[in-house]
């Protein structure tokens, strides 16, 4: 069967990395932008020079179900059936204490963060999983080491959204499990990409970098090496797993 994989928030960082390792390995492509149509395309641009039978981006803000129907419906309409979904896009806020959150950051958090996948692996489950008539498929979740430290005084909104996408695996890998479709997730720590901008600390991850075990940290592409191999037959008896990759930390 023809791979083909949908991957949300892969204009950049590690969603980029992935789709470049994907496109590599073969992969037919959907590439997910929330923003910059134009760094999506380059990505799909490059992912076809690398050997992509097809790389197409499509539009969607996660916070909206519409949005995330009409991508799947891209999906079905542009490309082979659905092999895999990694859930990839995800936002962080300006850091700060939890006494000066909004209740309106909090909302946005959760339903970019969590809500938004959950409604994308739906999708997936709906398209893959045997009990609907597919052949199944893998979902991959990209959560954070935020999870185990907590982030506090940085975003402890963001540490909890990831919290819950770890529950989420470990309940929709034994919901589905049978049905043909493995779920798991990978927990990247400190990655050098463009996210810890968002939070207003641009410099973050050469800041922090030496203070990690391994000395330094990641490099989107070593997070996408995981994703890949989460997504790859050699993973084929992996199911719930969410795997680390935080150079020890």
């Amino acid at each position: 069967m023809n791979a083909f994989t949908l991957i949300t928030g892969a204009s950049q960082g590690i969603g980029a990395a992935t789709a470049r390792l994907l496109a590599a390995q073969g992969h037919a492509l959907l590439i997910h932008y929330a923003h910059r149509a134009d760094l999506a395309q380059a990505v799909a641009d490059e992912c076809l020079q690398l050997g992509s039978p097809r790389a197409i981006i499509a539009q969607a803000d996660l916070a909206t179900e519409a949005d995330i129907l009409r991508l799947f419906a891209t999906a079905d309409a542009a490309l082979p059936p659905l092999t895999g979904l990694v859930n990839n896009a995800g936002i962080v806020d300006r850091t700060s204490r939890l006494d000066e959150m909004s209740a309106e950051r909090m909302a946005r958090m959760f339903s970019v963060n969590v809500v938004g996948p959950m409604l994308c692996a739906r999708e997936a489950v709906k398209r893959m999983s045997s009990r609907h008539g597919g052949h199944g498929g893998v979902i991959v979740n990209v959560s954070s080491s935020a999870v185990r430290t907590g982030s506090p005084s940085l975003y402890v909104d963001y540490a909890a959204s990831k919290g819950a996408i770890d529950v989420f695996t470990h309940g929709l890998s034994k919901e589905v499990a049978g049905e043909g479709v493995r779920v798991c997730a990978v927990r990247p720590g400190i990655t050098a990409t463009g996210i810890h901008a968002t939070g207003g600390e641009p410099d973050r991850a050469d800041r922090l970098g030496p203070s990690l075990p391994m000395g330094r940290a990641a490099h989107p592409e070593e997070v996408a090496q995981a994703i890949a191999w989460l997504l790859s037959d050699a993973a084929s008896y992996t199911a719930g797993a969410i795997l680390d990759v935080t150079g020890g930390r």
